[in-house]
């Protein structure tokens, strides 16, 4: 293979100066993946061009695993649909409300209810925001700290989930980037052992009920609280909703038929030594189409909606899953052509003449932050980094499940502390809350559990433990209780009581 030197490290920088720059994921790849061609067709545009079609897109597009991946998260995007318009999530997080008796409990069943609806990112927000709207303010709580907690339960939740769409989807980068690492270990079984090493989403998603337990803010979220204090209406009430309450059966029943064939099907597989990527793609497709079948049957039944018409609510939600297969597709397509050129092995001559193995995690880490920060996108982030940083981690030994959970944390810290996200932007609109004041108010409270999630990543370099999430908990414990002690103050009183 011809060496091209530093010239291969163009297509990497190049994506993700432009991802920084434009602030677009699929602008930014496509043009990193033409840039490679570019260089192996001897600079020949029109060479180029069909290089990148030819022998990127179209072989990426071809290969089977590829294709299954694409398969899988139409299947899910459908029923995801599906368990939205059914009203099922709806159904559940209204019974939650029914635990309600004061703001902790307020809040807390906030929490519980975006943990529970772990299967869609943007849509957790959208469910779940509108129903507690009223309470929390009926009980004196601030929008945006409504804001946080839906930020902070939707894309923490499902990026620890391996068999929904982000899993589908993260697996599918793996899978790419130990194939041309030439290494053999089943996507499944890494982004499983990388679970215990996320710890910016487990901090996020622990953060939540310290904060709430403590009874104290500090900093925007102070003022935010303060302000609403000031003037809020006493004489505030709680409109009844008079429309009839969908079934909790409709939410019930298609997740455990769910979980449990996949529960089942794995199994199977395992006890009979064959759980590789195929059979868990498998496995996911059948779940996720009978769940959907489940969810159209109990649509019938309770809500008159024709078979027909919710299978075209399931291809309405494969069609919201098109953005996501283009990235993955110039994804693969960057690591193709990363490959060709050499960029792991380049890259890792110069890392390893400067960097020490056990630093590479947190350095990739702030590198997943600071692309995912400006572009908004922690799937775009992923799709750049998770190709060089699993073949660079092999190539000078570092260690390699932190180093792809590092991509996954660093990725979203910065789409949780984003204005651009659209995570973000849904929690404003489920809190109906101002954008600029929810951006604002979670930045400081995603900073600290990031610095957190940062300061594990230097010490898990060099202790290598899926225990050191536990002394990361009690950091960010007292981490909290400091802040709060120093800076923060009681902002909703204890005495408030929702009459229902």
């Amino acid at each position: 293979m011809e060496d091209y030197g530093l010239l291969s490290l163009l297509p990497p920088v190049l994506t993700v100066v432009l991802a920084i720059w434009t602030r677009n994921i699929i602008v930014s790849l496509g043009c990193g993946v033409f840039s490679g061609s570019l260089i192996l067709t001897g600079y020949n545009p029109f060479s180029a061009t069909l290089d990148m079609i030819e022998q990127r897109v179209f072989v990426q597009i071809s290969v089977p695993s590829n294709i299954q991946i694409i398969f899988t998260m139409m299947a899910i995007g459908g029923f995801i649909k599906l368990l939205e318009e059914s009203g099922g999530a709806r159904a559940f997080a209204g019974g939650m409300t029914r635990l309600i008796s004061n703001s902790n409990r307020a809040q807390l069943s906030t929490w519980f209810s975006g943990l529970a609806i772990f299967f869609t990112d943007s849509g957790n927000a959208l469910i779940i925001g509108p129903l507690f709207r009223p309470i929390f303010r009926e009980l004196k709580i601030c929008k945006e700290k409504l804001a946080y907690i839906l930020d902070s339960t939707a894309a923490p939740i499902c990026i620890l989930i391996p068999f929904i769409g982000w899993g589908a989807y993260i697996m599918g980068l793996i899978e790419q980037a130990y194939t041309d690492a030439e290494l053999t270990e089943p996507a499944l079984s890494v982004l499983l052992n990388v679970i215990p090493y996320q710890f910016y989403a487990i901090l996020t998603l622990a953060a939540v009920p310290i904060f709430i337990l403590s009874g104290r803010d500090f900093g925007p979220m102070r003022r935010a609280q303060e302000t609403f204090n000031s003037s809020a209406i006493s004489d505030v009430t709680i409109e009844e909703d008079t429309s009839e309450a969908p079934p909790i059966s409709l939410f019930a029943v298609p997740l455990f038929l769910l979980l449990g064939i996949i529960a089942a099907l794995l199994t199977w597989h395992a006890t009979r030594g064959e759980l590789s990527s195929i059979h868990v793609r498998s496995t996911m497709t059948i779940a996720y189409v009978v769940a959907s079948i489940a969810c159209a049957l109990l649509m019938l039944k309770h809500s008159k909606i024709p078979l027909n018409d919710s299978l075209m609510i399931f291809v309405k939600g494969t069609e919201s899953m098109v953005f996501v297969v283009i990235i993955l597709i110039l994804a693969w397509s960057l690591s193709s052509v990363i490959k060709d050129l050499g960029t792991a092995v380049t890259l890792s001559a110069l890392l390893s003449q400067s960097i020490n193995p056990v630093i590479l995690p947190a350095l990739v880490f702030l590198l997943g932050a600071v692309i995912s920060l400006a572009t908004g996108s922690s799937w775009g982030t992923f799709a750049i980094l998770m190709s060089l940083a699993i073949p660079v981690a092999h190539t000078i030994d570092a260690p390699m499940y932190l180093t792809v959970a590092a991509v996954l944390s660093g990725g979203l810290f910065g789409d949780h502390t984003s204005p651009i996200s659209d995570t973000t932007v849904l929690a404003s609109i489920g809190a109906d809350c101002a954008h600029i004041n929810h951006v604002n108010t979670q930045f400081y409270y995603a900073l600290l559990t990031g610095s957190v999630a940062f300061l594990t990543f230097l010490i898990a370099g060099l202790y290598q433990s899926p225990y050191i999430i536990l002394p990361a908990l009690v950091l960010l414990f007292v981490s909290i209780r400091l802040v709060n002690a120093r800076l923060g103050a009681v902002t909703i009183p204890d005495t408030l009581k929702l009459n229902v």
